[in-house]
């Protein structure tokens, strides 16, 4: 793997993806990759068992991570590419919290009729988000924002710095592809995904449009 994102879900994780797929970081494996892939989410799950084999399997073919559930194993993945570089997205911790709680959160709680997330999927979402990451704490807000900002602050102590970029995607292309070390390319920064988006294409799912 080239690249890394640490970054929790809702970041602008998306939109990094494209970024760095635009970029020849591609193909870059991000939650949305995983949804519809029942083989690729049991082998996530099994990593989160402690499954080294499983892990280096799961992310074969991908050059970049992005997102869940790459996040989860950004320690494990980090030591095992130690070539790649690590972007971590960040935001302001209160609007993240707000928005992940409005999105993934709500939708998480749908009824497993109305989720049109591979049953595997549903069982690795919940082993490596809702319960290995937040603990299955995620309605206490004031704890979840003080966890992000320990993850954030781990990575910031844990990765070198010349091997990190600390990152917000409203900052554009610029300091990503300084970090990278390509060139600025032509067109707009890829926007993807706000709260808006992301609820209309659940409302879309759950209508099978």
């Amino acid at each position: 793997m080239n690249v890394i994102g640490a970054g929790f879900g809702r970041t602008g994780t998306l939109s990094l993806k494209a970024a760095l797929e635009q970029l020849g970081f591609g193909p870059c494996l991000h939650m949305v990759t995983v949804l519809d892939d029942p083989e690729r989410s049991k082998l996530l799950s099994d990593a989160a068992d402690g499954d080294p084999d499983s892990l280096d399997a799961a992310f074969a073919g991908f050059r970049s991570s992005v997102d869940w559930p790459g996040t989860y194993f950004w320690r494990e993945l980090t030591a095992r590419h130690p070539d790649a570089q690590v972007v971590l997205t960040e935001r302001d911790p209160e609007q993240w919290y707000d928005s992940a709680y409005r999105t993934i959160y709500q939708a998480q709680g749908r009824p497993p009729a109305e989720d049109t997330a591979v049953p595997a999927a549903r069982a690795m979402l919940k082993r490596l988000i809702w319960d290995g990451t937040f603990g299955g704490n995620f309605a206490d807000r004031e704890a979840m924002v003080r966890l992000f900002q320990e993850h954030n602050a781990a990575v910031r102590a844990e990765i070198a710095p010349d091997r990190l970029l600390v990152y917000r995607v409203a900052d554009g292309w610029g300091p990503l592809c300084e970090f990278l070390g390509v060139p600025v390319p032509d067109g707009p920064f890829p926007r993807l995904n706000d709260t808006e988006t992301f609820n209309n294409r659940i409302s879309a799912g759950r209508s099978g449009s």
